[in-house]
């Protein structure tokens, strides 16, 4: 996390820092340093695989209403946004969010999956209403696929055998808006940024290399960021 951060402000501090790129509201590139709260929901959409030995443990221990739940985190974010014009940009973020999935329902209190790490690959198309002052509101959507690292399996899942666990990689779709607002004629200016992802990886659990269980979640986060901004 310490070495995500030192790369944002590095990033931030090369383009304020450079001569040549003369800061300006009017700018073709504007980077944003931002601190992110990621929200998801991480609810079972599907059980589309159990196997009978785990089926019959969970009825002996009188769970028959499963869900799970995603924690949330908070991340910063690099954010880099080219304007074909001043209502229109493409722009792509750079962060990595790290969470556990616990159990919910019958499983309340249960540790299902551990660590894991989710890189969210975005490109969003956005456009800006010109409003005349500093004051921009602008809406986006574009792409993204969320790339899945080190998950592990929890507490309770090796209780019950597991030894591995393996959550795919998603493409799905971002839905985005917010705000930018210059301080004045020298590129510098606040940001405030939601998204809403929508998103269905699914999750394998192993035990003695042999599949146990596999499910569908709607991990589904919002994205929620605020921050500076450099436009030049």
């Amino acid at each position: 996390m310490r070495k995500i951060m030192m790369l944002a402000a590095l990033g931030a501090a090369t383009a304020i820092t450079t001569p040549a790129l003369a800061g300006s509201p009017e700018g073709k590139i504007q980077v944003k340093v931002l601190g992110t709260a990621v929200l998801p929901d991480g609810g079972i959409d599907k059980i589309k695989y159990i196997d009978a030995g785990l089926a019959g443990t969970l009825t002996d221990m009188g769970v028959t209403d499963v869900d799970t739940r995603a924690n949330d985190n908070v991340v910063p974010t690099l954010a880099i946004e080219y304007f074909f014009s001043n209502s229109i940009s493409v722009e792509t973020i750079c962060c990595f969010t790290q969470h556990h999935v616990n159990g919910d329902a019958d499983l309340t209190g249960t540790n299902l999956v551990n660590h894991v790490l989710i890189l969210p690959a975005t490109l969003t198309a956005k456009f800006h209403l010109d409003t005349g002052g500093p004051i921009k509101p602008y809406v986006g959507a574009g792409p993204a696929l969320f790339l899945v690292f080190d998950e592990k399996p929890g507490s309770t899942a090796k209780a019950l055998g597991v030894d591995k666990v393996k959550m795919s990689n998603s493409l799905g779709v971002a839905l985005q808006g917010g705000v930018d607002i210059a301080l004045g004629d020298n590129g510098f200016g606040l940001s405030l940024d939601a998204k809403k992802y929508f998103m269905k990886p699914t999750a394998k659990f192993y035990a003695a290399g042999t599949k146990v269980l596999e499910t569908k979640h709607d991990l589904d986060p919002w994205v929620l960021s605020a921050g500076v901004s450099y436009r030049f």
